[in-house]
């Protein structure tokens, strides 16, 4: 039987690569086609893969060129385009894992999420470390939920999101495509809005995406604060310039507190101040924008 799901690993650190594959190997729905991309690795998986081979199908392409050091966007990009003509797409982290009934559980719903619409599913999640340990409870969502209101409901701190919990409708996903920002720092997340088209997000509970903060992700690293604080500042003044007709003034507001944090965090970024001040001006908000500078001032001192 042809798959419609595409299961995309981009693939780069072992440690955890075989978890990883025996979470594939152990669904009791093997309706799925798995694409890894080895973004040249120092770790070659061919011999681990070898193991696989009767488990699930699969294929394993080598790139001679690391781009995930250079944008890890495009070797998102790079790996997707090894999929086929499958309808829905996943990208799973060569370090997270899914429990066994994760694909039965998308076939079982498969008509129901087609009804409805939706071009981005969405699945249960839980942290887990380096040794399996749960370091969170099980986060689940409403059953259908606005992407919007998802957004604000996250960035309340009521909820998390990762990029492996996802599975996107194809032809969305490839005619708007990840934004490519430092580290990929919110790429994932402005993708799920994007991909939605602001609309709706059906959601799975029944399984689970068991995603790892193993200290080695770029989650887990504290050392590229500034890249982190750039990607930041890119999501939220992309969310207050292109898209700001699909947030209400109450919503635009928490949008501009959270990009003005992003620039006291980080106050010696001329381009955030240049770039703020033109929004503002946009806004008539030059009041507020000499409140950030004092604000800015302020923390120096």
């Amino acid at each position: 039987m042809k798959s419609n799901l595409a299961i995309v690993i981009p693939y780069y650190k072992i440690d955890f690569f075989k978890e990883t594959l025996d979470s594939l190997a152990n669904q009791t729905n093997k309706n799925f086609k798995v694409y890894i991309g080895n973004d040249a690795s120092p770790n070659n998986a061919s011999e681990l893969l070898s193991k696989y081979e009767n488990d699930f199908d699969f294929e394993y392409f080598e790139f001679q060129e690391n781009l995930g050091s250079k944008s890890l966007v495009n070797q998102w990009h790079r790996c997707i385009d090894l999929a086929k003509e499958e309808e829905w797409l996943m990208i799973l982290c060569d370090d997270d894992t899914i429990t066994t009934n994760y694909i039965e559980a998308f076939h079982n719903n498969i008509n129901e999420i087609s009804s409805s619409k939706v071009e981005v599913v969405r699945y249960a999640s839980q942290v887990i470390d380096e040794n399996n340990d749960s370091l969170s409870v099980v986060i689940n969502h409403p059953k259908m939920e606005n992407a919007v209101d998802f957004l604000f409901r996250k960035l309340k701190g009521g909820t998390r999101s990762t990029l492996s919990e996802y599975i996107f409708k194809r032809k969305a996903l490839l005619s708007i495509g990840f934004k490519n920002l430092p580290l990929a720092w919110y790429s994932d997340l402005l993708g799920v809005l994007e991909f939605s088209h602001f609309g709706n997000i059906y959601t799975i509970n029944e399984a689970l995406l068991k995603f790892r903060l193993s200290g080695i992700n770029i989650t887990s690293k504290t050392d590229d604060h500034v890249l982190k604080n750039e990607a930041t500042f890119q999501f939220y003044y992309y969310l207050l310039t292109d898209k700001k007709s699909h947030f209400n003034k109450e919503q635009n507001a928490v949008l501009i507190d959270k990009l003005e944090k992003t620039i006291l965090d980080n106050k010696k970024n001329l381009n955030f101040w240049i770039k703020t001040l033109n929004l503002y001006a946009t806004k008539g908000r030059f009041l507020q924008f000499v409140t950030l500078v004092f604000k800015a001032i302020k923390r120096i001192l």
